[in-house]
Parts: structure tokens; sequence; C-alpha cells
């Protein structure tokens, strides 16, 4: 009499013979699908792989999601199809271009990996083809924006544990990360980096939680849960703060504050949610 048990109860109810996938109670899977599922959940390398397999998505949410922003602010600063490609571009990758490159383990991965540049590009063009800066987008702005941080930070937390760096170097090069590609893009239009202007909402912040919860999931063996976790947390911090008002304190000066940013240019009430 076949087994009631789930294939997924012991992570070994898949067994793989020459292309073709017996299923433990009964059942055939013959072909691609039978490679793809043929592996044991239980064995380590599969973990890597599975691990590894959940930055990468996590990057490319980041990348999506924050080239989307990035071209919102080309909007704004009425630019031509190339603005919104070269600010959604520099806006998705820029983080990571600048993780791999401290982390020094080959060419970054926009370079190598064409999904990045398809997913940078593919916000942009969502940004320029679409109206998404009014109406009910809004609030799926203000969640694209927590996403982007939660993703940015928890991808180069674990990517930095995955080369085999120290616990304290992941939790700065996450925070870089999640805010390297912004920083780039608000230095481009002479814009002080949203990570430094006293606006309500914590950025820097929500990534270093971000950060610090992924790197405590990972260094307790539950590191498939760590992207998540990670993710969720930032985001949240991120979503509260704003909703909330809070903001880091600022210093007290006499002086009479100015229009404009260090650079001369627009005021600092600029942002992709504002006409």
């Amino acid at each position: 009499m076949p087994s009631e048990r789930s294939p997924c109860d012991s992570g070994r109810g898949l067994l793989a013979r020459g292309g073709v996938l017996t299923v433990e109670g009964g059942g055939v899977l013959t072909g691609r699908l039978a490679r793809a599922m043929s592996f044991d959940l239980t064995e380590p390398n599969v973990q890597e792989q599975v691990i590894s397999l959940g930055t990468l998505i996590a990057d490319l949410l980041g990348v999506f999601s924050g080239s989307v922003l990035g071209a919102l602010l080309a909007e704004r600063r009425k630019m031509d199809l190339m603005g919104f490609l070269v600010l959604g571009l520099v806006s998705g990758v820029g983080g990571g271009i600048l993780r791999d490159t401290l982390l020094q383990v080959g060419p970054p991965l926009v370079l190598v990996k064409p999904a990045y540049l398809v997913a940078a590009f593919s916000g942009a063009f969502a940004a320029f083809i679409f109206e998404l800066r009014h109406g009910p987008t809004v609030k799926l702005l203000s969640a694209l924006d927590a996403l982007t941080l939660g993703s940015f930070a928890v991808a180069g937390t674990q990517r930095t544990l995955e080369v085999g760096l120290s616990p304290g170097t992941a939790v700065l090069i996450g925070i870089i990360t999640a805010a390297g590609g912004g920083i780039i893009r608000d230095v481009l239009i002479r814009r002080t980096p949203t990570v430094m202007r006293p606006e309500p909402g914590y950025y820097a912040l929500a990534a270093l939680a971000a950060s610090l919860v992924c790197l405590a999931f990972s260094l307790t063996g539950h590191r498939r849960l760590a992207l998540v976790a990670g993710m969720a947390v930032g985001a949240a911090v991120r979503l509260i703060s704003v909703r909330k008002g809070w903001r880091l304190p600022v210093k007290r000066t006499r002086e009479v504050p100015r229009k404009g940013d260090d650079f001369g240019g627009p005021g600092e009430d600029e942002s992709w949610t504002k006409p």
C-alpha cells in the first residue's frame, strides 16, 4: 500500500534515474523537470545552492525596484528615455558594483550575469511607460523603496559571508550595497544623497537592521531563513519610520536654512512621489 507520507517530510522523496523522476507513493516525472527537481535538500552542497539562489533572487528584486525608483527621479527632472535608463541602471546596480569591487571576487555580477541588466532596464522602462507617481501607486512606491533597501542589505551581507569575510565586514558591505546605488544616483543629479538627508524615515539604520538580522540567522545555522527575515525587518523598519515620521537628530544651528542643496541644485524636498 503506498505511503501517505509526503516527499517533503524527509527531503528525500525524489529519486532520479536516467532523466526519469520517481516520487515516493507513486508517480513519474520525465525530462527537464525531473533533472531540475532531482536533488536532496539534506545534502550540504544542495543547501548552499539554495542559499545562493535566494541571494540572487533578493539581489534581482533590489535591482528591479531600485531601478524603478531611480527612473522616477528622471521623470521628475524631465529627462528623456536615456535619462531614465541611466538613472535606473545606476540606482539598480550601483550598490552591487561597489559591493563586488570591494569584495574583490572577480568582475561585478552585473557584467557576467545578464539577468541584472534585464532587471535594471525592465524597471527603467516600466517607469517610463507607466504613470507611477500619482494615485494608488504612491503606496506601492513606498513599499518598493523598503523592499529595495531590505533586498540589497541582505544580498550584500550574505554574499560577503559566502566569500569568508568577518561578520562585521558583512554588515558594512550590506549597508554599502543598500545605499551605494542611491548615493551615486543622487550625486549624478546634484542632490544630497538620501542617506544623508534629515528626512522622515530611517535609511541607513533600516539597512543596518536588515544586515544584523540576516547575520544573526546565518551565524546560528538558519541561513535559509536569514534572507527572508532580514528583508522583512529592514523593510518594516523603513516603512514604520517613514509612517511615524522618525528621523535621526540634526544639530541645531543659528544659520537660516536656505533653499537648495549643498551643490546649489534643487530643493531637498524633491522625491519620486511628488509632482
